[in-house]
């Protein structure tokens, strides 16, 4: 176990090695595998938003309107009225981590596993997080709101602010890791067949629950930050 988690951990995660000056610009695994899902989801959009109506829709238009208001509706199920103009927001990111979770099931590492990737998805959700409170109860208000529901506790609401993308991003980058550590030992002790029956369930199953929590998280904090 100790060995696979070194060697999980600790490889070189550089991919390319682009000249640059003296020296040269690293092009991480995590990045690479990032631009692939990007092209993939830009590529998906471009061929099913081609040529939409207005009436006479085809099948391909119907299934794409009712999968885009299911998840605006979850995201709004989980942000409320208030906030619910940052639905779009967390259904893109929604997207993107459970595409992400799931590039395993092609044999690439999930980007998700680089701490890197995952601390900035942390940290762009619990900037929006501010933007969003400042947007509603403008800056004084916000500082304010430090304060509440008593002065006493003012030291602690600001401790939140690093407390929160710690823990988004350390809960997303831990998961991740443990399914594949999992995975790993599976194919040194049993056949073939289960690892692969295994994997469906990590990659496609938990790799979209643990995109659903993230963005559940989000939305809670976006949701208080709004009241």
């Amino acid at each position: 176990m100790k060995e696979m988690l070194n060697e999980l951990l600790m490889e070189d995660k550089t991919f390319i090695h682009v000249p640059f000056g003296n020296g040269f610009f690293d092009i991480y695994k995590s990045v690479f595998v990032s631009w692939i899902v990007l092209a993939f989801l830009i590529i998906l959009i471009l061929v099913m938003t081609w040529n939409l109506k207005v009436h006479n829709i085809s099948k391909r238009q119907a299934a794409l309107e009712t999968a885009v208001l299911w998840l605006r509706g979850v995201a709004v199920g989980m942000l409320g009225e208030e906030a619910e103009g940052y639905s779009t927001y967390i259904v893109t990111v929604l997207i993107f981590i459970a595409c992400s979770n799931m590039v395993g099931l092609f044999g690439l590492t999930p980007p998700t596993m680089d701490l890197n990737v995952t601390i900035a998805l942390a940290l762009m959700s619990i900037i929006l997080v501010q933007i969003a409170g400042i947007a509603k109860k403008g800056p004084k208000g916000w500082l304010k709101s430090f304060g509440q529901p008593m002065a006493a506790i003012a030291f602690m609401n600001v401790l939140e602010l690093g407390i929160r993308p710690l823990s988004l991003c350390m809960r997303l980058f831990g998961n991740i890791l443990g399914a594949t550590v999992i995975m790993e030992l599976l194919k040194h002790v049993v056949p073939v067949i289960l690892p692969a029956a295994l994997s469906v369930y990590f990659d496609i199953f938990d790799g979209c629950i643990q995109a659903y929590v993230f963005v559940f998280l989000t939305s809670l904090y976006i949701k208080e930050a709004v009241e």
